[in-house]
């Protein structure tokens, strides 16, 4: 049994908080907002989670060091927004060496940094890693089959946290490209913004699956350019996660999207759906990121000119389908 600190009572946080319970371990959950503790403390339901039920011996606490010292690990489970900040507070905590992975999706806005890196800035004792893949917290609060990839950049922490994470309906794979795993999981937002948006339109499957296999195309030029790993961008981390993020009504992403393709703001598709919408923070900072390296993002530039620059969305789907002609692969005819 692990002693293990989740940082962050959200839906994907207290969803991963029930998988860790239920594989044999103490779980004490922390989070900044009172209100929030004294839902769980109270009901043992997140009311983002209904029907997912957090067992009554669970621990629950506003206090940071309560939930941060003498763990094993630590799951930083907060919206990629805030996680400077809460790394910030985990530095007075975190002990020399302390294993945290981060398991929120996205690339700091001003600094251009995957969240891994941002957390290492603030907590420089302490050793980072991370989680991700194609992954709802409403499916995994509820125990269903789900495959993801914890990567770091020692096999023996990817083969701790395997060893903490799986069990017979949450199967994990372990990586070292941690950049690779964190740009396809930010970037693939921005692209499911823009499914969500073709939806809005009344776009069919055809446009959805443009979308994705463009969508990772440029996932995967940027994220090798960046010094990401190919098989990365084509694995669970990348392609996997764009589909599912794509596809599902769980995705915040796609929600907002859709909300937009039907005429909303961006500020008020995010204010509808009334939870952090990943894609909106890394879309400007991918752009940032394409002029950095020289790579060409059409699908996210375009998502950048709907979400704040007030293009009409059919427009900016009839631009893409406009561009010049191109070939899909660069093999050179015989």
């Amino acid at each position: 049994m692990a002693k293990i600190g989740m940082i962050g009572a959200g839906s994907w946080g207290s969803a991963l908080a029930v998988l860790l319970h239920n594989n044999g371990h103490e779980v004490t959950v922390w989070s900044a907002l009172p209100d929030e503790i004294r839902m769980l403390s109270r009901d043992h339901e997140h009311k983002a989670l209904p029907g997912v039920k957090l067992p009554e011996e669970m621990v629950f606490t506003t206090d940071l060091r309560e939930a941060a010292e003498g763990r094993d690990l630590l799951v930083l489970a907060v919206a990629s927004p805030y996680t400077r900040a809460t790394a910030r507070k985990l530095k007075d905590v975190a002990a020399p060496g302390q294993i945290i992975v981060n398991v929120a999706k996205g690339i700091e806005e001003h600094s251009l940094m995957p969240l891994s890196q941002v957390v290492e800035e603030e907590v420089p004792q302490a050793e980072v890693a991370v989680l991700s893949g194609p992954s709802h917290a409403e499916e995994v609060g509820r125990g269903l089959p789900t495959t993801i990839v914890a990567g770091a950049h020692r096999k023996e922490t990817a083969e701790f946290i395997q060893n903490i994470f799986m069990s017979e309906v949450f199967r994990v794979y372990i990586s070292p490209d941690v950049l690779g795993m964190e740009l396809g999981a930010a970037l693939k937002n921005v692209v499911a913004l823009a499914a969500g948006i073709a939806d809005g339109l009344g776009y069919g499957d055809n446009t959805k699956a443009a979308l994705i296999t463009r969508g990772i195309a440029e996932i995967s030029r940027l994220g090798t350019a960046m010094g990401g790993k190919a098989e990365t961008f084509n694995g669970l981390t990348g392609i996997g996660d764009l589909i599912v993020t794509c596809a599902s009504m769980h995705s915040r992403n796609r929600r907002a999207g859709i909300l937009i393709g039907k005429g909303y703001t961006m500020e008020a598709a995010m204010k509808e759906v009334n939870m952090v919408v990943e894609g909106v923070y890394s879309a400007k900072a991918a752009m940032e990121l394409a002029k950095k390296y020289s790579v060409s993002l059409p699908i996210i530039e375009q998502v950048n000119a709907v979400l704040f620059e007030g293009k009409n969305a059919a427009a900016a789907v009839r631009e893409l389908m406009l561009r010049d002609k191109k070939s899909e692969i660069s093999q050179e005819w015989n």
